[in-house]
């Protein structure tokens, strides 16, 4: 049994934690009223009208003009995150996060310690809430997919567990965007197939789906009929760290392009630090509305976990992209991947200042230690102001 656990509107569940007069109130973590940056996160309150990450700041402020904007601070949310990864690392060693926020776990190794799959589910969420007074949702599954689907059908403080022998009866009934990598396109093309239940596409042809879908269209298929053998990888084990995300409307704003760039660096290089590595390979994946999807790379010159380094390299790979597929972006990701060691030797580049670099680094690490006591923005290096400013 795998478990997937997701923390339940993390960054502003944060702030309404620790600022209590934000209870209660429609809060939007990121973006502004009248900037181009995009939402990083929104209360439930704030979803109730329609506010959800990745959306402009404006169009969240027109759908809820009494939001509550308030500033990310994004070392804390790297803080709080590593104490829920601590929490996590009690039950299981092995431990795929997929943000700061969202994870799956392997127990399998573990049930003789801490009891079956369902008792470390309930003991982690007990945990989360009583140390860290947060909430989060858990899914339980034989499979890696329908753990994830079933950690969101019962947000917020949700808890599903799906058996074997429940596998298909629990995924017959449900619409076809509850499968991973459903977006509105791809749920547009399925209904105009005629398929709007996961039971349609289990029940479909699979050749005449892969037909009209090609390889996308095996893959639903597969996980239709419950088919899914990928394993938990650590990020340590990892070939690649990565991190994406669909817009729920296609965009063509080339300033919240950048912004969104910039949070996915964020996520990926502090994956990076927490699974002590750094990355010499970094790749920007780029959908078109018309579901076309293309890759750029590019290598670091010497391996990095430096933030900055990353989204100076991700930004001029989506400038080029834009410049030859201008056409509307249906998802944006970001990769790193050549990844190795903190300890492992490696080759030094003649063309850097090696003092330079360790200056950089240790300004990262005040910079991180203000950021923890004043908040996030308030200290920065004037290198990254034109980055910070487009977020």
């Amino acid at each position: 049994m795998i478990l997937h656990i997701d923390m339940d509107a993390f960054y502003a569940s944060i702030e309404q934690r620790d600022h209590p007069e934000l209870k209660g109130q429609p809060v939007v973590v990121g973006g502004s009223k009248t900037g181009r940056g995009v939402v990083a996160a929104a209360s439930y309150e704030a979803r109730e009208y329609g506010i959800h990450s990745a959306m402009p700041g404006r169009r969240a402020a027109e759908l809820c003009p009494h939001a509550v904007f308030v500033r990310g601070r994004m070392s804390h949310y790297v803080d709080v995150g590593r104490q829920v990864r601590d929490i996590f690392g009690r039950f299981t060693p092995v431990i795929q996060p997929l943000s700061l926020d969202e994870a799956f776990l392997d127990v399998s190794g573990t049930e003789r310690l801490h009891g079956d799959a369902e008792t470390i589910g309930r003991r982690i969420k007990d945990a989360i809430q009583d140390e860290l007074r947060l909430t989060a949702s858990v899914g339980i599954a034989p499979r890696k997919f329908v753990a994830k689907i079933a950690s969101d059908l019962d947000k917020p403080n949700g808890f599903v567990v799906v058996d074997e022998s429940e596998l298909i009866s629990f995924l017959d009934p449900l619409p076809v965007e509850k499968l991973w990598g459903v977006g509105s396109v791809g749920q547009h093309r399925l209904h105009r197939l005629g398929l709007r239940t996961i039971r349609d596409i289990r029940r479909y042809d699979p050749a005449l789906l892969a037909s009209h879908l090609g390889d996308w269209g095996n893959h639903l298929w597969k996980l239709a009929n419950g088919i899914d053998s990928r394993a938990v990888v650590p990020d340590r084990h990892a070939k690649q760290i990565s991190h994406e995300r669909t817009f729920s409307d296609d965009q063509t704003d080339a300033e919240l392009l950048h912004a969104v760039v910039c949070f996915l660096c964020e996520q990926t290089t502090m994956r990076l630090r927490m699974s002590k590595q750094k990355a010499a390979t970094i790749t920007l994946k780029y959908r078109r509305e018309d579901f076309k999807t293309f890759t750029k790379s590019r290598s670091t010159g010497s391996p990095t976990d430096q933030t900055a380094d990353v989204i100076q390299i991700a930004s001029e790979l989506l400038d080029q992209m834009r410049r030859s597929e201008p056409r509307a972006v249906r998802l944006l990701g970001v990769s790193l991947g050549s990844l190795v060691a903190w300890d492992r030797p490696v080759q030094l580049s003649l063309f850097d200042d090696q003092q330079q670099k360790q200056a950089e680094r240790k300004v990262d690490q005040v910079v991180d230690q203000l950021s923890q006591q004043l908040g996030a923005k308030t200290v920065y290096r004037a290198a990254s102001h034109r980055w910070r400013n487009r977020k």
